[in-house]
């Protein structure tokens, strides 16, 4: 199988390598969009437009997975290409992102974790992702969101 990561410039080669190291048995294609980076600042429009170019050039790699390492592009455009556009159009392909697995990794239901800080982009934050699924693991945590 072929997995695709895709992130709208280089922080993504961070997913990448670890994506690699805990999953090496296949195999891989990178797409870094520098040529548009950063995608946190444009409208979510043009950030679904460009993620769902960027998905579409790794199916047609024959990536059947792809990895939304953009914190901007999952907070945007994944739940709309989930929902919408594999039913009808890749129905046998998936597409994740980076934001879940993040908040998966946090120990939400311990009370240790209270006040949680998301600093991203303009896009990221106004998306109110991470708050609304960090507040599904634990309604009780305090999320303080600064755009950077």
């Amino acid at each position: 199988m072929k997995i695709g990561v895709f992130d709208s410039g280089l922080g993504g080669l961070l997913i990448f390598k670890e994506i690699i190291k805990v999953l090496p048995q296949y195999d891989y294609v990178y797409l870094g969009d520098n040529a548009r980076v950063p995608y946190g600042g444009r409208s979510n429009e043009t950030i679904y437009k460009f993620t769902l170019q960027s998905v579409d050039f790794l199916f047609k790699k024959n990536c059947q997975f792809v990895i939304l390492a953009c914190n901007s592009a999952s907070s945007v455009a994944l739940k709309k290409i989930q929902q919408d556009y594999l039913p009808k159009n890749y129905f046998d392909r998936r597409v994740l992102g980076v934001i879940v697995p993040t908040i998966e990794s946090l120990d939400l239901k311990s009370s240790k974790n209270k006040l949680i800080g998301i600093i991203g982009t303009k896009a990221t934050i106004s998306s109110n992702f991470y708050k609304k699924e960090i507040k599904k693991i634990n309604p009780k945590t305090k999320v303080i969101q600064k755009p950077t």
